[in-house]
């Protein structure tokens, strides 16, 4: 067993690190470890880096699609800051406005004012036709409840928080659960209140550029493959196709070169040994839990194990449709009383790869929470598709689909249950030299990139002992919500 290399001491000593996983949070903690000096060394097991934020040739369309659609929210400042980096910033389209739908075709738009915040999407609210008066009631109160705090974490479903505040079935249908589906990728009976809360006061109360939602333009395997050529170009190595199949401290040798270090990791792979001075494990927990018998022994793990054992998934399902003309000349919406609860234009969202004069659109519709398409057949999903899209935009009726695919992510995101985050370990593992990462550790966010950025710059943190100097803080607030806590 390794000794214990995490103390203020030894920081300094480590000029190597392993990182195994090549998800958003393993590229994080790689890319900010590089910038730091630090040999990095990244170890992916799959053909590409992304992680679940991937993308691929499809065989039965031959399009290469998005494993799921992604966005992110002008709230999440570390993954903002990735992309700086990267230099891939200029790849995410930007919009301010959500437009909601009612089947019919009525619409109803979301978006910021001349207002202060936290009053700056008022009028919108106000004007809304998808929400009755009594809606908007609900609303304002349920909204002002968050508006100088968060509750901590407890045991109370948000299913529950929404009754005791006397929500209407119009302003939990049409706006809490469109919102938290695709914030939180669960169902409201299944939601902890503080992450609920965090959603609400990130993206409507504490300022317009925290609302704003942000799409790439490029496919998500071009948005963060770019990590391979930073990590590169900074003196690292990308090794894909590469599990870590063994761990095994090596202390330092009587006879090496006195450096401060008592000794390395050294993770056993099919084709090849890599040796480092530490070691981030960014995988999701249940690649986590799979990966630890192949640890040292060690009494603590089992609190881990523990932990892990807490953890239990959500899916999201996206259906791919192209048509022979136009359905919409929207970019993105949401759609209010059906299955589907999104769509995106993909042809108005990525215009280099699809959009062409006469060529018809392709659209991604997506279901977050989808556990009753799990089930479902490949034709079932589509024709239901078909049927609810037709109810929003008549042009379906007259399009031909041309081709379809459903891509089904039953282990999307980790499901943010009430009372969850008293499970969520910090990045210190316990292993010595051995770092936690990933969107399931305890970041003060969800299952969300933003929250696998953070995981990721957490390690770093640690590892180099610089807290604070990775993370970005929070998003300012703006207008009066700068006089509230």
């Amino acid at each position: 067993m390794a000794p214990d290399m995490q103390s203020k001491d030894t920081h300094s000593k480590i000029k190597s690190v392993i990182v195994v996983g090549g998800g958003v949070s393993g590229i994080a903690a790689a890319c900010a470890l590089a910038d730091a000096g630090v040999h990095v060394q990244l170890l992916e097991r799959r053909p590409y880096l992304g992680g679940r934020a991937s993308s691929y040739e499809h065989p039965g369309t031959g399009e290469i699609i998005d494993n799921c659609q992604h966005i992110l929210l002008g709230s999440c400042t570390n993954l903002i800051d990735l992309y700086h980096r990267l230099g891939v910033a200029q790849s995410i389209a930007w919009y301010d406005s959500f437009v909601f739908i009612e089947p019919g075709g009525r619409r109803s738009v979301l978006q910021p004012s001349w207002l202060p915040a936290p009053f700056h999407t008022s009028l919108s609210f106000l004007g809304a036709h998808a929400f009755s008066f009594a809606d908007k009631l609900a609303l304002s109160r349920g909204l002002m409840a968050f508006l100088t705090a968060v509750p901590e974490d407890s045991d109370e479903t948000f299913a529950q928080w929404l009754d005791r505040h006397g929500q209407t079935c119009g302003a939990i249908e049409r706006f809490w659960q469109p919102l938290l589906a695709s914030a939180l990728n669960e169902t409201p009976d299944r939601i902890s209140v503080h992450y609920a809360g965090e959603v609400v006061r990130k993206t409507f109360l504490g300022s317009p550029e925290g609302g704003r939602m942000g799409v790439p333009t490029i496919p998500l395997s071009d948005l963060y493959g770019r990590a391979a050529e930073y990590i590169e170009a900074r003196g690292g190595s990308i090794h894909l196709r590469t599990a870590a199949d063994n761990f095994e401290w090596q202390p330092r040798r009587d006879d090496a070169p006195e450096d401060g270090s008592t000794g390395q990791w050294l993770i056993r792979s099919a084709d090849a040994d890599f040796a480092g001075d530490a070691v981030v494990i960014a995988l999701s927990f249940e690649a986590m839990a799979a990966l630890m018998p192949r640890l040292p022994d060690n009494p603590a793990a089992g609190e881990l194990a523990a932990q892990l054992s807490q953890f239990e998934h959500s899916p999201i399902t996206g259906i791919h449709l192209w048509f022979d003309r136009e359905i919409t000349d929207l970019p993105h919406a949401v759609l209010l009383d059906t299955t589907i609860q999104w769509i995106y234009n993909k042809s108005k969202l990525q215009p280099d790869r699809h959009a062409s004069p006469g060529a018809g659109s392709y659209l991604e519709l997506v279901v977050s929470s989808s556990r009753s398409l799990v089930p479902m057949q490949r034709q079932e999903i589509i024709d239901l598709a078909l049927r609810e899209l037709a109810l929003f935009f008549p042009a379906v009726r007259e399009a031909t689909l041309i081709k379809s695919t459903v891509v089904k992510e039953v282990r999307a995101t980790y499901s943010i249950r009430p009372g969850l985050e008293q499970f969520r370990p910090g990045p210190i593992s316990p292993w010595p030299a051995i770092y936690l990462a990933g969107d399931w550790t305890s970041t003060g966010w969800p299952a969300t990139m933003e929250g696998a950025v953070r995981s990721g710059y957490l390690a770093a943190e640690a590892i180099l002992g610089t807290p604070d100097a990775i993370l970005k803080p929070d998003l300012a607030h703006t207008g009066l919500m700068r006089m509230l806590p």
